[in-house]
């Protein structure tokens, strides 16, 4: 059974619905027992990131979020969470990754947010099995975790820099596209994550 975290913040609908194509029970759920007991844990998210860190605070999610020792997939704003700081709202995270999550500069990207298709550069690790180098990816964000070093597993460019688009440390990990928009290549990333 996935645990999908309920938290107000994500695009559920179209996260379990690429999840049950693929044979996967799901539920929606804020419940620590759940969540903890769970084979695996999904953690979407879309919008801000104050609001975001709020309201898992409100439900009791962060210690819980933390605990977890099943394999862990955050995704677009899921993943920026599981990181420690953001600038957006000046915004103390989770921190399951010691990262900082940064602004794209207005000065070197031409548009923002990045929406829409791009490529994935050096994809590595057992999510991105079956998946080539240069795969493209649906992305739809303003803000961005930098490099990491052996934390990112996957890398983009936009206008010019790379930043993390996919990253893991221990059981967890996390992706900046959504999986869910990005038709064959998300649907065997998703299947890669169900089998760790």
């Amino acid at each position: 059974m996935i645990a999908l975290v309920d938290y107000r913040a994500g695009n559920v609908f179209s996260v379990t619905s690429a999840l049950e194509r693929l044979g996967a029970e799901v539920v929606l759920t804020s419940d620590a027992d759940v969540i903890l007991s769970a084979d695996r844990v999904v953690f979407p998210g879309v919008g801000y990131a104050k609001s975001a860190m709020d309201e898992l605070e409100a439900r009791g999610l962060l210690p819980v979020l933390r605990a977890v020792r099943r394999p862990f997939l955050g995704i677009c704003l899921g993943m920026q969470l599981m990181c420690s700081h953001s600038d957006e709202g000046d915004t103390g995270l989770i921190g399951i990754v010691d990262a900082s999550v940064e602004r794209f500069d207005a000065g070197v990207c031409q548009k923002i947010p990045q929406i829409g298709w791009n490529r994935i550069l050096r994809p590595r690790g057992p999510l991105f099995d079956g998946i080539r180098d240069g795969e493209w990816f649906f992305f739809d964000h303003s803000y961005y975790v930098p490099l990491l070093g052996d934390a990112t597993v996957c890398e983009t460019e936009y206008y010019g820099f790379e930043y993390t688009s996919a990253l893991g440390v221990d059981n967890f990990y996390g992706v900046q596209f959504h999986p869910e928009k990005s038709g064959k290549a998300g649907e065997r990333l998703l299947a890669n994550f169900l089998e760790l």
